[in-house]
């Protein structure tokens, strides 16, 4: 058929959708060369007319026509509302698995509606007479063969992306003028709404742009306008000419709009160009907080957490045991009906069989029997889908950190689509039609942030309106948004009185509550505030927990009493190690993991960082671990067998590794100098007598191990040296009043302006010429000792080395305070390393391990009489110049044998990190400290290369045979048959966590 021909015919008709709907639908697959369904799918599996159930209002199928993974095809008769048709359409589009391209017609239009996911949505509309035009005609003949052709290029998050960057630029531009942010907030979130409601029709005529462009001609008169649209809308009535419809909530209650710019009015003009209607809320609150929040400004235009991230926590906490219990319900549905069915066709096979009058009675009363059983499994079947609806209508899913409510909308459209798919069910069973009952009600929140949570509020709303429409359900009115009391602002952990909140009663709950390193929580909230939080939870919670942790306590807590059943909350991935992982321990005694991943990237206030997602609760599912099946999940968020002997998490702190490992000091100010100048300072007299030498170190931190040398060297007055002796160092004192004391005075100043919580600092300024911690217990420890164990907390390779006694650690570094190589061996074995690598937490986006000193060190279990508890008092120099412990007789060979291999791997180690061809050792210019090392000048820039990383990353053949060595003494220290290399990580992890069990039974 010809374009001409097509048209021709088709003009002229007069056929009503039921009598020509069919046949205009053949002649346009003859038309563009394409079978029709008849042609290629006889039984109409992928490619039908009429497809679906029955529906409720009398017509037959979901859609007219529908092809798999094309498009779903409502006729309507000519001239008729085809809206109306892709209302209908938009309604089953779930039924017919979601096409990419919805299309309606009356016989002389076509209109193509994409419905790709993520993207805005597009319509193509074409007329009879646009069939001759090829490049028209191509489009419907990719509807049918290459639905992908018509994808938008625009998706969702582009374009709120850009919406919220230019609204939340226009909110700071409001901040600076000196306006309150609450006010800006509360005001920039009515005209956000203005927007979207005249997008998609809730306000007429384009109604909100109109009155901007009038606006900007009389500016002086747009703030009275604007507060007589708010007022209109708060309460319904008239606009001038428009009707308007009442929208409540509170949203419009204070109309105070703030008076604008001209440059201000064409932004939102411009703004007005946009299309809010497909805007993602979920994303866009995130976004455009950060422009109401003073606080979050540095991150306009930074990224942010996808929904699809959201989602790993929504679907196996709320929406996957919703599905588990449809399921379910669904099966009893079916089974019900077979039985049914199996009992009529048996009746109706005994009335055609039998003929003689006691047979037709046996038949009669057997049909009889078939109806009143049909009758009762209709009956079964409505309770069935009545009760799962009530179960969904009650069901409430609470984010105790809700922020701008993007984890509360994911979920309430889950429900909302699962609720859709019931009623979709229903319908196919000729079950009368239900209406939509989940909405906003089902979710609640509680957020501190202002403006936070009332943006959480316009979120659920625009989430819940566009839902309803884009399903072809009509909106409730009178009013159209229902007063959210749902979220509320205030503190989720803490009262002010100091005692615990109380969460609403909720089936589940979900969250991303804030990250808050326990350092960096006295700065930014406030000693008070901290001391407040920490008393209340008490015994429950360790005081070097993270922020987070408060929250999986609380969740876990309503778990515990009945007021949840289960909860899926996204933490730092640090939560698996150190004091964070008591917390998830208490989980593990209460109730029970059943879904987490360990370690994956996510958006945290802008930045990337390495998270925990963990879902816990009362569940029979079979565990989930990173999306693998798994027996059990650990504490530390790791699998393996339900019994007790292979969960690393239940290792003890040991008694006899006490006391002996250490985090290095912590500066907090510019107390490091460079060692020019050290060595300057080192030659000039003090008036004292007494030399800068007293007070001026090296300094190591992690990048000086795992890289080359700094030359870093810090000033160090100890822990109880006085303001006035410190000041007798006449350089080195009057070094850190200029780049410490008046650091602190300028920054606590500057905070006091900005109302910033100043008490850490105030404490910081009283012992202001003193390290921030100088770890008093560790310098104990190390007098007397030559030198000592060293290894970074973070680094990619568990290295362990020898600093000198003058050598001051940094914060960053983990020492150990013994001086033998027997110790030192056994630490760099794998098998510590082993043990290490289960008991470490992670840390930053290249995920490295964190080397704990009580979860890695203090609960290793050392081999027997090898212990630190057995090695403590004294050394002996062997004649290779390997140093040993002083150790009873029986254990001598263990240690001299892992002493000599250590000593070994150093020895090599130092010299490709130094190769004696390619340095010179000088002198320090003042006696007690190590010789320099310099380059040579031929060999500096290959001397540069020789780290410790880069020879690790290579593991040359040499240093592979050195630690197998060291491995096989250690293995044998410990009686194993095996050496390290033979046993798996499992089996070496077993057999040290029974011996720590042991010990710490014997402790």
């Amino acid at each position: 058929m010809t374009p001409e021909q097509f048209i021709a015919k088709w003009q002229i008709s007069t056929l009503k959708e039921s009598s020509g709907s069919q046949e205009h639908f053949i002649d346009l697959c003859r038309l563009l060369n394409e079978p029709t369904p008849a042609e290629i799918d006889p039984v109409g599996a992928c490619y039908c007319f009429e497809r679906g159930a029955k529906k409720t209002t009398g017509s037959d199928g979901w859609a007219d026509v529908w092809k798999r993974n094309c498009f779903g095809w409502e006729y309507k008769g000519k001239r008729k509302n085809l809206n109306e048709a892709f209302v209908q359409l938009h309604r089953y589009a779930p039924a017919l698995e979601n096409p990419p391209l919805l299309i309606v017609s009356d016989m002389e239009r076509i209109i193509i509606h994409t419905a790709f996911n993520g993207t805005v949505s597009k319509e193509h509309v074409l007329q009879l007479d646009d069939l001759r035009i090829p490049a028209r005609l191509q489009l419907l003949k990719w509807a049918f063969s290459e639905p992908e052709r018509l994808r938008p290029t625009l998706t969702t998050a582009a374009l709120t992306e850009d919406a919220a960057r230019q609204f939340g630029q226009l909110a700071q531009t409001l901040c600076e003028r000196g306006h309150d942010t609450q006010q800006v907030a509360h005001f920039c979130q009515q005209m956000l709404f203005c927007f979207f409601a005249e997008d998609i029709g809730l306000l007429p005529n384009k109604l909100f742009s109109e009155l901007l462009k009038n606006g900007q001609k009389r500016l002086e008169h747009l703030p009275q306008t604007l507060t007589n649209l708010f007022n209109t809308m708060a309460t319904g009535g008239f606009f001038g000419n428009d009707p308007v419809d009442w929208f409540n909530s509170g949203l419009f209650d204070a109309a105070a709009p703030l008076p604008l710019t001209g440059t201000d009015v064409q932004k939102l003009r411009k703004l007005a160009e946009l299309n809010w209607s497909a805007i993602e809320p979920s994303i866009f609150g995130t976004l455009f907080e950060r422009g109401l929040d003073p606080n979050q400004r540095e991150q306009l235009g930074a990224h942010y957490t996808d929904p699809a991230s959201i989602m790993r926590l929504v679907n196996p906490v709320v929406l996957d045991p919703l599905r588990e219990e449809w399921a379910a319900a669904k099966l009893t549905i079916h089974q019900l009906l077979e039985k049914s069915t199996q009992q009529q066709q048996e009746a109706d096979e005994l009335s055609k069989s039998q003929v003689t009058t006691k047979a037709k009675k046996a038949a009669e009363k057997a049909l009889k029997a078939a109806l009143s059983f049909n009758t009762k499994t209709q009956n079964q079947i409505e309770n069935i889908f009545r009760d799962f609806f009530n179960r969904l209508q009650n069901f409430r899913v609470l984010d105790p950190a809700c922020g701008s409510g993007n984890f509360l909308l994911l979920a309430l459209r889950g429900l909302k689509n699962l609720e859709h798919e019931v009623i979709l069910e229903s319908e196919r069973l000729g079950l009368p039609r239900s209406f939509i009952a989940v909405g906003p009600e089902n979710v609640l929140g509680i957020e501190l942030n202002s403006y936070a949570a009332e943006l959480a509020r316009v979120t659920v709303w625009i989430g819940e309106i566009q839902w309803m429409l884009n399903h072809g359900f009509s909106l409730a009115k009178n009013p159209i948004l229902k007063t959210i009391n749902i979220i509320e602002q205030r503190d989720a952990v803490v009262n002010a009185d100091g005692s615990e909140p109380n969460w609403p009663a909720a089936d589940v709950i979900v969250g991303n509550p804030p990250f808050l390193g326990d350092k960096r929580m006295l700065g930014a909230m406030g000693d008070e505030y901290v001391k407040r939080l920490r008393n209340c939870y008490q015994g429950r919670i360790p005081a070097g927990a993270d922020l987070v942790t408060y929250w999986f306590e609380k969740a876990r807590a309503q778990i515990e009493t009945g007021k949840a059943n289960a909860a899926g909350l996204v933490s730092t991935n640090s939560i698996r190690g150190g004091a964070n992982r008591q917390v998830l321990e208490r989980i593990c005694a209460t109730t029970t993991i059943f879904n987490a991943w360990s370690d994956e990237p996510w958006i945290n206030s802008g930045a990337a960082v390495r998270v925990s997602l963990i879902c816990f609760g009362n569940t029979v599912l079979t565990p989930i671990l990173n999306n693998e099946a798994v027996a059990a999940i650990y504490a530390d968020l790791t699998a393996g067998a339900i019994d007790a002997g292979s969960d690393i998490t239940q290792a003890k702190i040991l008694v006899s590794n006490g006391r002996i490992c250490f985090i290095g000091t912590q500066k907090s100010g510019s107390f490091d100098i460079t060692g020019e100048l050290a060595r300057q300072w080192l030659t000039e007299p003090n008036p004292h007598g007494k030399p800068n030498s007293d007070v001026v170190r090296p300094w190591v931190n992690g990048m000086d191990i795992t890289r080359r040398p700094s030359d870093t060297w810090i000033i160090d007055f100890g822990f109880n040296m006085k303001e006035s002796n410190a000041a007798f160092y006449e350089e080195p004192f009057q070094h850190v009043i200029n780049n410490v004391k008046c650091v602190i005075e300028k920054k606590i100043t500057e905070w006091q302006i900005e109302n910033k919580n100043t008490q850490h600092l105030q404490r910081q300024y009283e012992t202001w010429w003193q390290l921030w911690c100088s770890r008093p217990d560790m310098r104990e420890a190390l007098t007397g000792l030559p030198r000592y164990i060293c290894t970074p907390r973070v680094s990619k390779y568990r290295l362990f080395v020898w600093l000198d006694k003058t050598v001051l650690p940094d914060t960053r570094l983990v020492i150990v305070a013994r001086s033998d190589d027997m110790t030192f061996g056994i630490l760099s074995s794998q098998i510590h390393q082993t043990w290490s690598l289960a008991t470490c937490s992670w840390h930053g986006t290249g995920n490295d391990p964190t080397y704990n000193a009580k979860s890695c060190f203090e609960t290793f279990p050392f081999p027997i009489g090898l212990t630190p508890a057995d090695t403590g008092d004294g050394i002996e120099t062997l004649d290779s110049g390997a140093i040993i412990p002083t150790v009873a007789a029986e254990y001598r060979d263990h240690a001299i044998a892992i002493a000599e291999a250590a000593f070994q791997l150093n020895q090599l180690r130092e010299n490709w990190l130094n190769p004696p061809e390619w340095i010179e050792h000088q002198p320090e210019i003042v006696a007690g400290y190590p010789d320099r090392i310099i380059a040579k000048p031929a060999f500096a820039a290959q001397l540069k290369q020789r780290t410790l990383t880069n020879l690790y990353n290579k593991k040359p053949a040499w240093l592979v045979n050195a630690h197998v060595k060291l491995d096989q003494a250690v293995a044998a220290a410990y009686g194993w048959e095996n050496n390290a290399a033979e046993l798996n990580e499992a089996e070496i992890l077993q057999r040290l966590l029974a011996l720590n069990l042991a010990r710490g039974k014997a402790d």
